[in-house]
């Protein structure tokens, strides 16, 4: 029997100037050794660099950006009889918005380049007009799922 209470689900706060819960799983994850304050200088620099670059609304372009990048199956490894098969499963909206952010995250460090706000704002607008490192990463994922089908009654 079980000694855990029940399961709560956690709400995310949102951010103090756009009021937005994403912006808040955004910075969260950019933080780095508990800077939290620096986290919000990057993501506040790079929103302003993508309304330079766009001129539209950050925030709309934040959300077309990890829309496209939002997996909708993804691989997960399983045992089975001794050896272990990539197994395709489906994701829910929350996980694959937390995988979305991370492979930007990813993508945007792995850039050459300037500062961090430059690199991450770039491969966001990338990412909304439906290339850079994030959709390539979420396509690759794509392909090793419909490369694993066979697999999907191990679930």
């Amino acid at each position: 029997m079980s000694r855990r209470g029940t399961a709560e689900e956690k709400t995310a706060k949102s951010d103090p100037f756009y009021r937005n819960r994403l912006v808040n799983m955004l910075i969260n994850r950019i933080l780095k050794h508990g800077k939290k304050s620096l986290a919000y200088q990057i993501l506040y620099r790079t929103m302003k660099e993508v309304q330079r670059k766009t001129e539209r609304n950050p925030l709309s372009i934040l959300r077309e950006a990890i829309r496209r990048v939002t997996p909708d199956i993804a691989v997960k490894a399983r045992r089975k009889g001794g050896s272990t098969r990539q197994v395709p499963i489906e994701i829910g909206s929350t996980q694959g918005k937390v995988l979305a952010i991370r492979w930007l995250l990813a993508a945007s460090r792995k850039r050459p380049g300037g500062n961090m706000a430059f690199k991450f704002s770039s491969e966001l607008v990338d990412a909304s007009k439906g290339k850079g490192g994030a959709i390539r990463k979420k396509e690759e994922t794509h392909k090793m799922a419909e490369a694993n089908r066979t697999f999907a009654h191990f679930r």
